[in-house]
C-alpha cells in the first residue's frame, strides 16, 4: 500500500456529509479580542481536515488573542487529528479545547491539545483504539498491524500529554475497552480540567447513523445524536357553520331600523354573508358612510361606496375631493323669501293740471 489511513471504529468510510458545521471567527475590538472556532462534524476527508484547521486558524490568529475551540464530533481520521491536537498544543496558555456534546475517538485526541478542557455536564468523550482497513498479502497485513500498534502509542502519548499523572496501565485498558467517558469521569482521568454548563447541541449534526457502528454507544447519546422526526402538523381547525340566512335577517332588521333599507342589498354582496362578526362591523360602518354623505348633501354617493366596501375614512377623502373639485353646494346666505317684510302701499300724489284741465272741459263742453 502506498498509503495508510488510520480512521475510528466507524466500520467503512461514510460518504460525505452536507451537515457538519466549521466556522472560525474573531470579536470584539483590539484589547479585548476572542478567537472561537467550532468543529462541528467529522475529522478528515469527509469533514474537517487539519489543513483547513490549520490554515484557517492561522489567517486569523494574532499571537495574543485567547482561542476557544469548541467541538461536537464523532471523530475521523486520527492523522488530522493529531496534528489538531498538535496546532493547539503550539498555542500554549491562550487555547482552552472546550467540549460541547461529544468528543469521539480522533476528536478526543484533538481536543486534547488544549491547554485547558472544559466538558459541559451532559458532553462525553469517548476513546478507543485505531482501526483501519487494508488488503494484500500477510507482510502487507503484518505492516498494517505495525503501524496500528504505533498509531496506539501515538494516541496513548496525546492522552498522557494533557494527563501526565494518569496510570498507564487503567489508560490503556479503557482505550482497548472503548469507553465512553462523562463529564466527570473525564475530569477524574485529568483529560478535562473543569466541568462546565450543559448546553443543548444538536450532537454531530445529523451524523448518528455512523455513531451507531460503534460497539457501545450509549442508547441516551444515539437517540440525542438522530434527527428528531418530523412533527405531525395539527389538523387545521374546521370553519364554524355560517346560518347565512340569520345573517341576511340580521341585515335587513338593522338596515330597516336605521332606515337605510337602500342598502340591505350592497351590505348582503360585500360582506357575502361571511360571519356575524364581519356583518356587524359592516352594518355598523355602513351608518357611518350614510351620515357621511347626508353631511355633505351628497346621499347619491352612499350606496356605492358601501357597496364598495369603503370605510368610513376612506369615504370622507372622497367626499372631501368632490367638493373641493367643484362638485359641492352653494350657500346662499339671504334670508328666505316667506321672511321678506310685505311692501307698503302708498297713497297716489294728486295732479293739478289734470284737475284743472277737467274743469275747463266741463265749462265749455270739450272733452279733453
Amino acid at each position: 500500500m502506498n498509503r495508510l489511513r488510520i480512521f475510528n471504529k466507524a466500520g467503512d468510510p461514510s460518504a460525505p456529509q452536507n451537515k457538519h458545521w466549521y466556522s472560525l471567527k474573531a470579536s470584539g475590538e483590539a484589547e479585548a479580542r476572542s478567537i472561537e472556532v467550532y468543529v462541528y462534524g467529522e475529522i478528515g476527508t469527509w469533514g474537517i481536515t487539519a489543513n483547513q484547521f490549520v490554515r484557517d486558524l492561522a489567517a486569523l490568529d494574532d499571537g495574543v488573542s485567547p482561542i476557544v475551540v469548541a467541538f461536537n464530533s464523532i471523530g475521523g481520521d486520527l492523522f488530522d487529528g493529531l496534528a489538531i491536537h498538535n496546532a493547539l498544543s503550539r498555542l500554549g496558555e491562550r487555547c482552552t479545547g472546550r467540549v460541547d456534546a461529544l468528543a469521539a475517538s480522533a476528536a478526543s485526541v484533538a481536543v486534547c491539545g488544549a491547554h485547558k478542557v472544559v466538558i459541559a455536564s451532559n458532553a462525553m468523550l469517548m476513546i478507543h483504539n485505531p482501526w483501519t482497513y487494508a488488503a494484500g498479502d500477510a507482510e502487507d497485513l503484518r505492516k498494517v498491524a505495525t503501524a496500528l500498534d504505533q498509531a496506539l502509542e501515538a494516541i496513548i502519548a496525546a492522552y498522557k500529554a494533557k494527563a501526565p499523572d494518569i496510570d498507564e496501565v487503567e489508560l490503556r485498558r479503557l482505550v482497548n475497552a472503548e469507553t465512553w467517558l462523562t463529564a466527570s469521569e473525564a475530569v477524574a482521568l485529568g483529560l478535562a480540567d473543569e466541568v462546565g454548563e450543559g448546553v443543548s447541541v444538536k450532537a454531530c449534526l445529523g451524523q448518528g447513523g455512523a455513531l451507531q457502528r460503534y460497539q457501545h454507544a450509549p442508547q441516551a447519546l444515539l437517540a440525542q445524536l438522530e434527527d428528531p422526526p418530523e412533527p405531525i402538523p395539527p389538523e387545521p381547525e374546521k370553519p364554524p357553520i355560517v346560518d347565512s340566512a340569520k345573517l341576511a335577517v340580521l341585515i335587513t332588521q338593522s338596515c330597516t331600523a336605521a332606515g337605510i333599507s337602500n342598502l340591505i342589498e350592497p351590505l348582503i354582496s360585500n360582506t357575502k354573508l361571511a360571519d356575524e362578526a364581519t356583518v356587524n362591523a359592516a352594518i355598523i360602518n355602513a351608518k357611518a358612510v350614510r351620515d357621511l354623505c347626508v353631511a355633505a348633501r351628497l346621499p347619491e354617493f352612499t350606496q356605492q361606496f358601501v357597496a364598495s366596501g369603503l370605510s368610513a375614512e376612506a369615504v370622507r377623502c372622497r367626499l372631501f375631493d368632490k367638493l373641493v373639485s367643484g362638485g359641492g353646494f352653494e350657500i346662499d346666505n339671504s334670508l328666505p323669501i316667506n321672511d321678506d317684510p310685505a311692501p307698503k302701499t302708498q297713497a297716489k300724489q294728486p295732479d293739478t293740471n289734470a284737475i284743472y284741465a277737467a274743469r275747463r272741459a266741463a265749462q265749455t263742453g270739450v272733452k279733453a
